[in-house]
């Protein structure tokens, strides 16, 4: 994998219309440095292909409108790792493989039940993670093996530890896995001590298929880089979870359920948002960096938002719903030369509130799906490796004189 320079890119046309807060010259020689990278091609992947211009997600040449009603996570998770969608032998196989790795080893659970009750849930799910590790033989070198079993090993435990921190941190004894319920059953139902109905599993099932994947995202981006260093899967994705903590990634969706909260009712919607672009801040849940129109993954969200909130209360899908009509309408008035529309993080925030969930456990809950694309690109990483080490353009100061420490200033100066 090379990183190419911004002035060979293939998208350079582009590039020459990004705005100088985003890329400027650093030096007299021509180079653009681009801190965002944003239309910088570091490499190529068969797994997934985001059209932001055509607002079209696919995995693997498959529409994500095909396989949001269709298929279910399991089913994505061996497109993704094995590039084909199973056969029923092949799915029922899967299954039975993710049911058997669900179990997380005694002392990992017996750590949980130490830590801080106050800890942050995405930070207790990448110590876990990385803790697994321990319980897995390494080689001479002290790698582990990372194969199409360590990622379904991965996809079948992070929803795991996701649940068990979900209990523990309200106080509550955590449950086993069971074997013979959907990835989606068995979360919820670890969480909540009953198998959920047919609504709620849907819901969450359709979530886990529409993050299972997104191209070159940061935590993948992440991901792949801790892997072309040869490090093992475990270290790929502890990297990865690590990088999805921020706000600008998987926290967005918590911080949309900040302003859910906020707005408190349909009707101040529009003053809301209002209020929010004249102090200069943004709509959480509101653009993304791909897509120039409505986030291909916001209509089925949105359906299953809208569905769940009428199996339980209306109230988090009708405040949802109202925010973005109002910021639509704002946002063609304010900023009528901008294409900002809803993002996959929007409707979550009424989804998992509909569920029961927290603010603070919607991004780990994230990693349980995204957790299948990041297995499968550490895979295909490997599978063709280069080690990922990009240039950055130097701006500091010439070569100048060391300075003995008695005529040193404290301010650069001699």
């Amino acid at each position: 994998m090379v990183l190419r320079p911004a002035h060979v890119c293939h998208a350079s046309s582009r590039r020459a219309k990004l705005s100088s807060q985003r890329s400027k010259p650093l030096s007299t020689t021509g180079i653009v440095v681009d801190r965002g990278l944003e239309g910088v091609i570091v490499g190529s992947t068969l797994l997934s292909n985001v059209e932001g211009k055509e607002g079209r997600l696919t995995y693997r040449g498959y529409d994500i409108h095909d396989l949001a009603p269709h298929a279910c996570f399991e089913e994505v998770v061996h497109l993704l790792l094995y590039g084909h969608l199973p056969t029923k032998d092949e799915l029922e196989s899967l299954k039975v493989e993710l049911g058997a790795h669900r179990m997380l080893p005694e002392p990992l659970i017996t750590a949980m039940q130490s830590t801080p009750k106050h800890a942050w849930p995405m930070d207790v799910l990448r110590t876990i993670v990385s803790g697994l590790g321990l319980f897995v033989d390494v080689d001479q070198t002290g790698a582990h093996t990372s194969d199409v079993h360590t990622a379904i090993e991965l996809v079948a435990k992070v929803p795991t530890i996701v649940a068990t921190w979900d209990r523990i941190h309200r106080g509550m004894e955590p449950i086993e896995p069971r074997t013979d319920l959907s990835q989606a059953a068995n979360f919820l139902y670890m969480c909540r001590d009953t198998v959920p109905d047919r609504v709620a599993e849907d819901a969450m099932d359709m979530y886990l298929v529409l993050l299972a994947d997104h191209s070159f995202n940061a935590s993948t981006f992440s991901a792949r880089v801790t892997a072309s260093t040869k490090a093992d899967m475990y270290a790929a994705v502890t990297a990865a979870i690590a990088t999805l903590e921020g706000e600008a990634h998987g926290g967005a969706a918590s911080a949309v359920g900040r302003v859910l909260l906020e707005v408190g009712k349909p009707e101040r919607a529009e003053t809301y948002v209002r209020e929010v672009l004249a102090r200069g801040q943004r709509i959480m849940g509101m653009g993304h960096r791909e897509y120039k129109v409505r986030d291909p993954r916001a209509q089925h969200l949105e359906t299953v938002a809208r569905k769940l909130g009428e199996a339980t209360d209306p109230k988090w899908y009708e405040i949802a719903r109202a925010l973005e009509e109002a910021s639509n309408k704002v946002l063609k008035e304010t900023k009528p030369d901008r294409s900002i529309y809803a993002n996959v993080d929007f409707y979550t925030a009424p989804l998992f509130y509909s569920l029961g969930f927290s603010g603070d456990e919607f991004t780990p809950i994230f990693a349980c799906g995204r957790i299948a694309g990041w297995t499968a690109h550490v895979l295909e990483q490997l599978s063709n490796n280069r080690l990922i080490r990009p240039q950055a353009q130097y701006a500091g100061p010439p070569v100048h004189p060391f300075e003995p420490i008695e005529r040193r200033t404290g301010n650069g100066k001699t």
